[in-house]
Formats: C-alpha cells, sequence, structure tokens
C-alpha cells in the first residue's frame, strides 16, 4: 500500500518593483520552509499566488489580467501587493470587483495573511524534520534573483505625499527594518555568493527618520540606524566577500553628501538612483516633492567634485497638470547640464486617487506623449555621449551571462549598470584561449565601443 501523499504546489507570479519582488521572496520562502513546492504552470499548480502592482494605470491592468489568467487556468487564485490595497468605483476592494472568485485579497508586505489563506485553502501539516528550505540563502531566505546578486530591502513605506503618487495609501508611512537585522540579511546574502548587493526602499536615504536614528546592534557592535552608518556597514562586509553595494532610490537630501565619501574610495559602487521627477521648482511644489530643484545642479556638482566617477540615474515625468512650455524646457536644460547618466521618463498618467488628478491645466495626452518623446532624445543624446567617452578605458565587469564559459563571449555590467533598468556591458570572445568566463564573477575588460546605451569590451 502507497502511503505518499503528494506535496502541494504553489503556482507564483511576482509583478511590479523591486521592492515588492522582495515581498514575493519573503512569501516564497515561507512556502519553501513549510514544505510546499512550487509550480512552473498555472495547470499545474494547486493554486495560484498573484503579487500584484497598483502604481499606475498599465500596471493595474496587468495585475488584473493575470489573476484572470490565473482564474480560467487554475481557478483557486489568493491576490496580494498594492493592487490588493486599492478600492473600486463601488468603494469596495477593486480586486475583488473585478474578480469576485478569487479566495482572498491582501495589501502589500503580508506574508502572514498570505500564509494563513494557503492553510486555509491547500492545508499542509508542517514538518520540521523533513520541511526544508532548499537553495535559500540561510536566514536571507529564497531570492527570485539570479544568485549573484540580490535586493536588500531596508524600510516599508514613505512619509511624502506627492501629488501623483498613491504607494503611501497602500504600503503606509515610513517603518525602517532594525539595522542589526537588515546586516545579518546582508552577511547572510555575501556569504551565499551574492558578488551585487541593491539597497531598496520608498526612500533610501529617510532610513531611520521614524526611529530617530536609534542605535542598534550588528555583531556585537552598535550601529545607528541611519544611512551613512548602514551603508559604512555594508561596505564592510562587501569589501570582505570582494562584493558590490549599489544604492537606489536615494532622496538628494544634504545627508547623502556624507556618504560619497565612501563612493570616492570605492567601498561602494560610486552610483546613485536618484529619483528627481522635474526641475522647475514651481512643477516641484505641485508635485509635492521633498527636495528643493533649485539646488539639485548644485548638489551634483558638488557630488561630482568628490567622486568624479559618480553614475547618476534618475526618472522624470513629463506632461504634468498645469507643465508650461517654459518649464518643459527648463527640464531639458537641466537634464543637459545634470549629465544625467541614465534617465526614464514617464509622460504623465493619472492615477486613481492621486491628488494630482485635481490640478488645474491637464494636458492633452498628445502633448505629454510629445514632450515625453521629446524629454527622451535629449536624454539618451547624453546618455550615450557619455558612453562615448568610455572608449578606451578599463572597467571591472560582472558577468551576468557566459555560455561555453565565455569563449564565444557573453554579457555583464559595470557598476554603472543596475539589472535590468541601464545598459550592458557585450564581452566580445576573449583573445587569449585560457580566459574563460563566469556567470557571477568579475572580469577586467577595456571599452572598445558602443551599441545604443551598452558598451562592447574585450575581457582582459
Amino acid at each position: 500500500m502507497n502511503t505518499e501523499t503528494r506535496t502541494p504546489k504553489v503556482g507564483f507570479v511576482s509583478l511590479g518593483c523591486p521592492k515588492a519582488l522582495t515581498d514575493s521572496e519573503l512569501i516564497l520562502t515561507q512556502l519553501s520552509a513549510e514544505g510546499y513546492q512550487t509550480s512552473k504552470t498555472f495547470a499545474g499548480a494547486d493554486l495560484v499566488i498573484v503579487n500584484t502592482c497598483g502604481f499606475i494605470d498599465d500596471a493595474v491592468k496587468e495585475s488584473l489580467d493575470t489573476i484572470g489568467e490565473a482564474l480560467a487556468e487554475n481557478g483557486k487564485v489568493i491576490v496580494t501587493g498594492c493592487l490588493g490595497a486599492k478600492s473600486g468605483q463601488s468603494g469596495d476592494n477593486l480586486v475583488k470587483e473585478v474578480h469576485p472568485s478569487v479566495l482572498a485579497v491582501t495589501g502589500p508586505h503580508a506574508t502572514q495573511e498570505v500564509m494563513d489563506a494557503v492553510h486555509t485553502h491547500l492545508p499542509k501539516p508542517h514538518d520540521p524534520l523533513l520541511d526544508l528550505v532548499p537553495g535559500a540563502f540561510g536566514q536571507a531566505g529564497l531570492k527570485l534573483t539570479p544568485r549573484h546578486y540580490a535586493y536588500l530591502k531596508i524600510s516599508e513605506g514613505c512619509n511624502h505625499r506627492c501629488t501623483f503618487c498613491i504607494i503611501p495609501s497602500m504600503r503606509g508611512d515610513l517603518v525602517s527594518r532594525p539595522v542589526g537585522d537588515v546586516l545579518a540579511e546582508a552577511s547572510a546574502l555575501f556569504e551565499g555568493g551574492v558578488k551585487e548587493l541593491l539597497v531598496i526602499s520608498q526612500d533610501t536615504s529617510a532610513y531611520g527618520v521614524d526611529v530617530k536614528y536609534r542605535t542598534g546592534f550588528w555583531d556585537g557592535r552598535p550601529v545607528k540606524t541611519r544611512l551613512l552608518e548602514l551603508v559604512a556597514a555594508l561596505a564592510d562586509l562587501a569589501q570582505a566577500h570582494d562584493a558590490w553595494v549599489r544604492l537606489h532610490y536615494v532622496y538628494p537630501y544634504p545627508h547623502v553628501d556624507e556618504v560619497i565619501p565612501l563612493m570616492a574610495t570605492g567601498r561602494v559602487l560610486p552610483y546613485l538612483d536618484v529619483p528627481f521627477q522635474h526641475s522647475h521648482p514651481d512643477v516641484l511644489k505641485r508635485m509635492k516633492r521633498p527636495a528643493s530643484g533649485e539646488k539639485n545642479l548644485e548638489r551634483l556638482q558638488r557630488w561630482r567634485e568628490m567622486c568624479p566617477q559618480l553614475v547618476v540615474r534618475s526618472t522624470f515625468i513629463a506632461g504634468f497638470p498645469g507643465e508650461t512650455e517654459a518649464e518643459f524646457d527648463h527640464l531639458l536644460e537641466f537634464v543637459r547640464l545634470a549629465q544625467i547618466d541614465h534617465a526614464g521618463c514617464f509622460a504623465y498618467s493619472p492615477v486613481q486617487g492621486a491628488t494630482a488628478n485635481n490640478l488645474p491645466g491637464m494636458l492633452p495626452e498628445s502633448v505629454r506623449e510629445e514632450r515625453r518623446a521629446s524629454f527622451m532624445a535629449v536624454a539618451e543624446a547624453v546618455s550615450v555621449a557619455k558612453l562615448r567617452q568610455r572608449i578606451g578605458s578599463t572597467m571591472q565587469v560582472l558577468v551576468d551571462s557566459a555560455p561555453s564559459m565565455g569563449r564565444k563571449g557573453g554579457v555583464g555590467r559595470s557598476y554603472a549598470d543596475a539589472p535590468e533598468v541601464d545598459g550592458l556591458v557585450h564581452l566580445l570572445a576573449p583573445e587569449k584561449i585560457s580566459k574563460t568566463l563566469k556567470v557571477g564573477e568579475f572580469t577586467k575588460a577595456r571599452i572598445v565601443d558602443t551599441r545604443g546605451h551598452d558598451l562592447v569590451a574585450l575581457p582582459i
């Protein structure tokens, strides 16, 4: 008689930003720890979890479509993430309005609520002697990224009330993670082989504001819950493992100046992801952005004086309500003068629940799209010109892909390129027969050309 019971399988879809990805990793780690398996298909799963995004209309549509697809192919669906916190036209939950047959709906960073729903609809008795977490990074858990890089979320929520954004209504106010917990997760990731740690949050610069920068403890030593002390401690950990630390979502507050020397000395990657959104002071006031537009050019100039190799990426909104031609021209000139290395731009899109929708001067969609295209033309010209300056230099490249040990070349990234949002380094076949490339390891490469937003390099 066969007494074996089949291990229940859960399908999983993670949509949205890296902050949502880290929520997914927590849920998947808990599922694995309790003995659940994951399914690569909806049809092959006993139920499906969809982690949604609800920031802009296109993301809402993608999330609702994915939920519908999962319901059609599987029938048993649990929904979590930012869209789960949104209300529909009737004031009731939007997901339940559109897909009333979903089993449960939660908001973001709700691991326990998701697990409660899984336990209700797909029970799995936990056996601590048998249930393991294969492939996990110790206490850092499972990761959905390739094993050589990982996102490290240091806080949840945001204290700002930007008029175009509804994130605080879904994720709440800023809640900083205890500094000891953050450093313990970082240590586990480095110990597990991660070579690039990407620090993320809604507002990385504000880390610790909510707890008044109180002192925590890591490895028996006091560490302040503050950006500078956290980054310095991460730099120490990274140095011991020959790894990179990259900072994302850094608002241009004055105290960020304190972090730049760590970049100038090579302890942290000289790279900042700064969400400027616009340059004109009047537009920034309508956006209720927390940083002063008049001083951003000065701040960038000071940062580059302190760290000449600094690379800056940013995102902008074109066609914000009330944006005049003069204000838009100001934005274009800012991108030229600021020499933004990597710039992304969205045409303003009304988001349900955003207060900006009620501002006067809503521009026609055609004008918004035209301005986005004009912005990208200027931004791309700046970016390509800066890339051309790298020809002839030698850079350290983290290898992301290397078929056949890189004998015919591969693909990687330099310190100037974050995964998925920036450019790539296309590695040519090495001239030396003995030279090989391995995913997750560094190689020196000489830049020989550019290809669009990418570099072409010869491994040496």
